[in-house]
């Protein structure tokens, strides 16, 4: 969530955001799509800045978007997501020369946040036992779409968080640097709504 409103924040609208799910539970699974922009994400964003909503209400508006990415989370993973159903169509038909208008439109929207949780499991039981500063989260990615971002973050610990994020210096409407001060503007007022 913190990514949506970091991005509504950069941008003043919310785009399509792609996020990897790793469907390892099937043989030779690689990745589905989260669809992490949802009606609950977009209800959040607007309660969190409007400024009259309560803290109460942040918090609940945050409770119910988070339930439901992890619904669209756990739905991709268990092979419940569409858009490798949506591209397998579009292949199929294609390769039965049908130009299927509803897939090629739908296929062509741009992804214009990208995002990937990069695993833990890199850091597991050595930042007790090295300089932290020597901790890095590896690499990123670029944005999928020219006017769009590339973001990964890596949960290290429950006191470090990585992000990488990225986009392309051609595009005057992205700016790597600021959409990272955002990211960081949105986690630090969402974790003030649980301070007492």
């Amino acid at each position: 969530m913190a990514l949506q409103l970091a991005y509504f924040r950069d941008q003043g609208h919310l785009d399509l955001t792609y996020e990897s799910a790793a469907t390892r539970l099937f043989n030779e699974g690689r990745t589905e799509t989260i669809r992490s922009v949802s009606k609950e994400s977009k209800e959040f964003v607007t309660v969190f800045l409007d400024p009259n909503s309560t803290k109460e209400a942040k918090i609940a508006a945050m409770r119910k978007a988070t339930d439901r990415h992890q619904d669209v989370s756990r739905d991709a993973s268990c092979g419940k997501g569409v858009d490798r159903h949506l591209f397998a169509l579009y292949v199929v038909g294609m390769g039965l020369g049908k130009d299927i208008k509803f897939l090629k439109e739908a296929l062509s929207i741009p992804w214009r946040l990208s995002t990937s949780q990069i695993p833990q499991r890199q850091t597991e039981g050595i930042l007790d036992k090295i300089d932290e500063s020597m901790v890095s989260p590896s690499g990123g990615f670029g944005p999928v779409a020219d006017d769009g971002y590339g973001v990964s973050y890596m949960i290290a610990s429950d006191d470090q968080t990585f992000f990488h994020v990225s986009s392309k210096k051609s595009c005057k409407a992205t700016d790597s640097d600021r959409f990272k001060g955002e990211i960081f503007r949105a986690l630090q007022d969402m974790r003030a709504m649980f301070a007492k």
